[in-house]
């Protein structure tokens, strides 16, 4: 038997009222990107602390059985965790 998973889309509860759903892996980051926004799924908190984040994969999964079986089968997978989020902030006057 051969199975093949694909996420469809990222669902994103982010603790602070926010809800982002990312189709596709997203973009890798790189470090030329700076502190832009991704292009194609990404959140920016106004306020630091600590967060009640929710992150749900929706997998999309095609299999294949010898003998000519197969089909398709829709998965969820949720995964919660509490982040803190700190930040300083530097006033250089040279």
């Amino acid at each position: 038997m051969t199975a093949t998973a694909c996420v469809d889309r990222l669902v994103w509860t982010t603790g602070d009222g926010t809800t982002v759903t990312c189709h596709g892996p997203g973009t890798r980051y790189t470090p030329d990107q700076g502190k832009a926004m991704s292009p194609d799924c990404g959140h920016r908190y106004d306020r630091p602390g600590e967060h009640q984040v929710t992150v749900t994969a929706h997998w999309d999964v095609k299999w294949e059985a010898t003998g000519g079986d197969g089909g398709r089968l829709a998965q969820t997978r949720t995964t919660e965790m509490v982040t803190g989020l700190r930040e300083a902030q530097v006033l250089n006057t040279r």
